[in-house]
């Protein structure tokens, strides 16, 4: 048996610095790429890149020849997916200068972000204790701006959150897209909600061969926050090509921790908690002309999901499941807790022919899910480790579907709920629900309410 606590110390002494050395922006006429650099001492380097595609794109050359701080920054991010190998307690950044509150407001995120990686790995660890930073370089980057940004660019991942999010700013003016390592799913979301390829921002991720092979030989790996990532991308994309506001789609669900009593959340770098605090930093330290905020951050994941449940031209396009987002077609595998809190957050909208018809069969009779189907509700030890509701929504989802189903024979999942858990109260009606401290303006949660509760 693995004693990751014991591989944790010894890695940390065997390869005890990590270094951010530099970074390389460069502008074709086909795309800009963000070439980063990091050093593990004793062990090996890294050099990953950010491309991003310029097709159909009208930027003004001058901002990105004067967008340096902006790649620096992209490399201040991408730094965590290459220091968790080894986890070096002390992290030297050489590629440009950040002052102490920099240093702390990373630390925290680094910290927060890895919650989830701490955990699985069982590492105790500490915000005190976990990485020293000592930045060694005096070069401060200034980037020009855009002075005209008006309208929305919108980052979307292929589920159903962004595919609400894309209905509901349609008529907003001229959009764009936003998509990372693009698939034909993701494609097809844009295309479906109306978005040409001119319209459409892609970005090539690149991850170093050498993390690779070392996830492989045994070194520390897990959840990294890649929200985080987008945030700091999203934010330069936007401005280069004249965007006012970056909606994401991340919902006030995204804020429960995944372990009781505990602050880790593999949705942390979605929780209002980072949304505010990038807010803050790219205020002080980007100081571009746009906004970073979720556009349904005032709703829940039920309220989504009905929503969702109405726009019928992506129900055989989305995609949520990780694990079936690896093969060679995006398809839901049916077997992991995505899969399934998906089918139930809709189930009350859509049971049984619609979910059948978009996952396959009906895995409410899938009783090999009993022990995912246990912890998605609050009553197993931990919330599984995915994007995935809380226990009150998921519940009153159950309950719902039971009570839609009235004296027909319910399914055996749904079956093992009645008999073992208590029913919600569904005079309590989630779906009714408005979180007023949001990041819209006025306008905006005008449009959110409008879409939402038209009903």
């Amino acid at each position: 048996m693995i004693d990751n606590s014991k591989k944790f110390r010894d890695l940390r002494e065997k390869y005890n610095t990590f270094i951010y050395e530099s970074f390389d922006v460069k502008n074709t006429e086909n795309e800009i790429i963000i070439r980063l650099k990091y050093t593990i001492e004793n062990l090996t380097s890294f050099e990953p890149e950010v491309r991003i595609s310029k097709k159909n794109l009208n930027i003004d050359n001058k901002l990105i020849e004067n967008c340096k701080n902006a790649a620096f920054h992209i490399g201040l991010i991408e730094l965590i997916s290459y220091w968790k190998v080894t986890c070096s307690p002390n992290v030297i950044i050489r590629a440009g200068y950040i002052n102490e509150e920099q240093i702390n407001w990373f630390k925290k995120l680094y910290f927060y972000g890895l919650g989830e990686l701490f955990y699985t790995n069982e590492i105790s660890t500490s915000i005190l204790d976990f990485m020293n930073v000592t930045c060694e370089s005096k070069e401060v980057y200034e980037d020009v701006k855009n002075e005209g940004n008006e309208g929305y660019l919108i980052p979307i991942g292929g589920g159903k959150d962004s595919c609400v999010t894309l209905e509901c700013l349609k008529n907003e003016g001229d959009n764009y897209c936003l998509i990372v390592n693009p698939k034909p799913v993701t494609l097809g979301c844009a295309k479906a909600a109306g978005y040409n390829e001119d319209r459409i921002v892609t970005v090539s991720r690149k991850i170093d061969q050498n993390l690779l092979d070392l996830n492989k030989q045994g070194f520390i790996n897990g959840h990294t926050p890649f929200s985080a990532m987008l945030a700091f991308l999203s934010y330069f994309i936007a401005d280069i090509i004249g965007k006012k506001y970056i909606a994401l789609s991340n919902e006030s669900s995204a804020n429960e921790s995944n372990v009781e009593g505990e602050k880790i959340n593999h949705q942390y770098s979605k929780s209002v908690e980072f949304e505010n605090d990038f807010r803050f930093y790219s205020s002080k330290y980007l100081k571009r002309n746009t906004e970073y905020f979720s556009f349904l951050r005032p709703l829940n994941e039920l309220e989504i999901a009905k929503a969702f449940s109405k726009y019928e031209k992506y129900h055989s396009i989305f995609k949520s499941c990780n694990v079936g987002s690896k093969g060679e077609t995006w398809k839901w595998c049916c077997n992991c807790p995505k899969c399934l809190f998906v089918y139930t957050i809709l189930s009350p909208f859509l049971y049984k022919e619609k979910l059948v018809d978009i996952f396959g069969e009906d895995l409410f009779e899938r009783a090999d899910l009993t022990t995912t189907f246990v912890e998605l509700t609050g009553n197993g030890d931990t919330k599984p480790f995915e994007c995935v509701g809380t226990y009150e929504e998921v519940c009153y989802a159950i309950s719902k579907t039971i009570a839609n189903l009235g004296d027909n024979k319910l399914p055996y999942l749904l079956q093992y709920y009645k008999d073992n858990f208590e029913l919600s109260n569904l005079e309590n009606d989630l779906t009714r629900n408005y979180v007023s401290e949001n990041n819209l303006t006025e306008e905006q949660n005008k449009i959110l309410k409008e879409e939402i509760f038209n009903d």
